[in-house]
């Protein structure tokens, strides 16, 4: 597909999730409280982020990252706010939060989440991440959650956190990554891309980007194998196409985390 094309694929997809029209899908599960602990979250996080988990993440890129109160975090392809909330909470009064999607539902929603939340210092921006509604050298972290897999410009996305964070700014990501090259009929199948897994890019690839846009420091601080991700990553139905799917997903794919700074001074 066209990277137009792969853009509203995934639009529609998320916009039926944010809508409720559909309960799990992309990197995501109908139990979305087993799928949040299973990849990394806490009971406690499940309650402190309201309404905002979808059970859309495949992992937890808050866990060994370094927020700190008085931060200005930025939250790619925040969704209904799950790790945006989070952050949140890190930052304190004195912070501040920014979420950017592509769904108009999914900001919508993140809005009223906030509103119940009373998350007056978060903020929630329409764009894509190839194209950030950001300034420059504005943002001290940058997190992101199982999207950069779904972009069909990652080198573009990478560009764009080196834009944007101030000198020194860090950015910790979780992401699906390819351990090997992916059959084709499944490389080019659009339930596949829009599940994390057609989209996703070879390892070394996803760690070549950032380093061509100019970030230092990388270092994978967690990687697990695809085979705990495989049943919540493929379409639930049960054919033979999603039994090929899971299968594929148990032995090709891995979920990381990425974690990065833009060179500069270091932050106190």
């Amino acid at each position: 597909m066209e990277k137009q094309q792969v853009l509203e694929v995934v639009r529609q997809k998320y916009a039926a999730i944010a809508r409720g029209e559909q309960s799990g899908c992309g990197c995501g599960s109908n139990d979305k409280e087993t799928l949040a602990v299973a990849v990394g979250y806490s009971k406690e996080d499940l309650a402190l982020a309201g309404d905002g988990n979808l059970g859309l993440g495949c992992g937890n890129p808050l866990a060994l990252a370094e927020i700190k109160p008085g931060m200005t975090v930025l939250d790619l392809g925040s969704g209904a706010g799950f790790d945006a909330f989070l952050a949140w909470r890190r930052v304190g009064p004195s912070g501040r939060v920014i979420g950017v999607d592509m769904t108009d539902d999914m900001v919508s929603r993140a809005q009223e989440n906030a509103m119940k939340l009373g998350a007056t210092n978060v903020e929630f921006r329409k764009g894509h991440i190839e194209n950030l509604p950001v300034d420059d050298n504005s943002v001290d972290f940058i997190i992101s959650n199982c999207v950069i897999n779904l972009s069909p410009d990652k080198p573009a996305v990478f560009r764009e956190i080196h834009r944007v964070l101030k000198p020194g700014g860090r950015f910790a990501v979780g992401d699906i990554v390819l351990l090997a090259d992916l059959p084709e009929r499944i490389k080019n199948d659009v339930s596949a891309y829009v599940g994390c897994i057609a989209g996703a890019s070879l390892l070394n690839d996803y760690v070549r980007f950032p380093l061509e846009a100019g970030l230092v420091d990388l270092a994978i601080p967690q990687i697990a194998n695809g085979a705990q991700l495989a049943s919540v990553l493929a379409p639930e139905d049960k054919t033979s196409k999603t039994a090929e799917l899971q299968l594929v997903a148990a032995h090709v794919i891995a979920s990381i985390k990425l974690h990065g700074r833009k060179p500069g001074l270091e932050q106190s």
